[in-house]
């Protein structure tokens, strides 16, 4: 091929649609399947918010009637003790949810920039160990961990059942994490370094506060571990009721013979306040902290 053959310019037609443009039929298409998606998925949350008002004996009305129905006595009746000792439930959920959350990030970071950042025996066969973790029912883990639990002394214990939620949380966290330490530039460390920063200094006061998206989704992450589970909670914790969490609470609502659906839709409106409220605090930073954790492995 000559010079003057790879010089030339291939004209593309000036008419015809362009391929970033869509016709309106298919923009109709589009925004109408994605409003029908976003009904469907909203459609539950509804459904239960309106039974959260109405009486056990009409809760079960395909129908609603939020006008004749609608009372706040279930939320009275259960934030008042009337049906099982929900304030307590709620700060038994509260204390482990946090506490999962703080240990299992900062366990995870650790862990994750080490892996990130340095040369180590036994490196890979870690990271994968993480992943292989992950790929076990959490059912299949309950009686090991409750023979550990048992000899250790903290069965039946808020700390063992910390203990037993960063077993899920921390090898999913920190595979993430490693990915999102990786796109963090190693000439931050050797200019943390060079200032006389010690490796620990480095990692708190100079990576810590760039993974900030990172630190985020795993914080959520970790903290939607604690706050809904209900197989570890049964099985590790008290049988007494006011050591229960909320996800093991609700179970009160459920009796042998009757369900008492508005008492049952009402509590689990309640419980859904606070993961609503932490992933409004740290949504900013989901997408940031997902799309950089996946770009390396």
């Amino acid at each position: 091929m000559t010079v003057e053959a790879a010089s030339l310019k291939v004209v593309k037609p000036a008419g015809g649609p362009k391929r970033s443009e869509r016709s309106a039929l298919a923009s109709v298409g589009l925004h109408g399947a994605l409003i029908v998606a976003s009904l469907i998925a909203v459609f539950p949350v509804f459904w239960v918010l309106v039974t959260s008002f109405k009486p056990d004996a009409k809760a079960v009305e395909t129908t609603p009637k939020l006008v004749n129905d609608s009372s706040l006595d279930n939320y009275a009746r259960i934030l008042s003790g009337e049906k099982g000792d929900f304030l307590a439930w709620f700060g038994n959920s509260v204390l482990i949810a946090l506490l999962t959350t703080v240990l299992a990030v900062f366990l995870s970071a650790t862990t994750g920039y080490a892996a990130s950042r340095f040369r180590f025996p036994g490196k890979r066969s870690l990271m994968l160990s993480f992943l292989v973790v992950q790929m076990f029912p959490f059912a299949v883990l309950i009686v090991p961990l409750y023979n550990i639990l048992l000899a250790l002394g903290l069965q039946g214990t808020s700390l063992g059942l910390v203990l037993v939620y960063c077993t899920t949380a921390v090898p999913f966290c920190t595979y993430m994490l490693k990915g999102y330490f990786d796109t963090i530039p190693n000439d931050i460390d050797e200019a943390g370094r060079v200032d006389g920063l010690s490796p620990f200094g480095v990692f708190w006061r100079l990576v810590l506060p760039l993974a900030r998206p990172g630190l985020a989704v795993t914080a959520f992450y970790a903290f939607l571990t604690a706050w809904g589970e209900v197989a570890f909670a049964s099985a590790f914790l008290s049988a007494a009721d006011e050591s229960k969490t909320l996800a093991v609470g609700l179970q009160v609502f459920v009796q042998q013979n009757r369900t008492e659906w508005g008492h049952l839709a009402a509590a689990s409106i309640l419980v859904a306040i606070p993961a609503i409220i932490v992933f409004y605090l740290v949504q900013r930073f989901l997408v940031t902290g997902l799309s950089s954790g996946a770009v390396k492995g």
